[in-house]
Parts: structure tokens; sequence; C-alpha cells
């Protein structure tokens, strides 16, 4: 007879480890709700002089929604539509891609006004997270 499943507690996992992981619920989403879709989107803003990555959106489409999990614009360019134009490429790729919407979190001393601004409606918040802080949780529909 086999033993019972036991629980590890892990420091410094490997990437071997959350694969694992990523494979079992993988495995019961596509069983419960059909295959996801998944598709990367990265959109990357490299130095001219160097061909340096300096910033970028990065996120991945899953069940129909375009997830943004990062979005940063280097600090010498903020502020000259650069975020604006990576935010509306990523939301041409998603329509593009059949997407229902996009949706995203930012911290309260991030970026939730420059969301705002774009058309994107708060669902839901964490308060205190990080401490003293939000953390706001954004959506926006085609």
């Amino acid at each position: 007879m086999s033993q019972a499943p036991r629980i590890v507690v892990r420091d410094g996992a490997s990437e071997l480890d959350r694969a694992a992981i990523l494979r079992a619920l993988i495995t019961h989403n596509e069983k419960a709700g059909g295959p996801s879709g998944f598709q990367q989107v990265c959109l990357v803003v490299e130095d001219p002089d160097t061909g340096e990555t300096t910033g970028g959106l990065w996120g991945r489409i899953i069940y129909d929604w375009l997830f943004v999990e990062f979005l940063a614009v280097p600090e010498t360019a903020r502020r000259s539509g650069l975020g604006t134009e990576l935010l509306s490429r990523a939301e041409q790729i998603a329509k593009d891609r059949g997407c229902a919407g996009v949706w995203l979190d930012t911290y309260q001393f991030q970026a939730p006004d420059f969301y705002r601004k774009h058309g994107y409606q708060e669902f839901g918040r964490i308060a205190d997270h990080p401490r003293g802080s939000q953390r706001l949780f954004f959506m926006k529909t085609f």
C-alpha cells in the first residue's frame, strides 16, 4: 500500500517544482473548464543604442482574457506616451486574438489613475497590501 502524500516546505524551490505544480493545475483546469488557449503576449522597450530591454509589457491570454502581469516604462520615458502605446498595442493583440477583455492588478503607489484614464474599471482591492497601501484589480471589456 502506498503512503499518503506529504507536504514539504521547500525554501529556494526550483523551476521544476513550479512546473510540476502548474502542470497539475493545468490538467485539472482543462478537464473542468476546457483548453485555456494559453498564449504569451510580450512587448519590449529597447534602448536604441544598446538594444537592451529597459521595460515593456508581459502578459498571457488564458480563457479568452489577457492578463497583464507586468507593465514597466523606463523612468526616463515616463509621461511620454510610451505606457499608453504599450497598453494600446497589447489591447489590440487581445482583440485580434478574440479576447473578451483585459485584466490586471497594480498597487496604489503605482498607476491606478493611468488605468482608469484608459477605460479600466476597478473590480477589487486588497487593503493594507503592502502595509499602508492597497493592491487594486482592474478590467476592461471590449
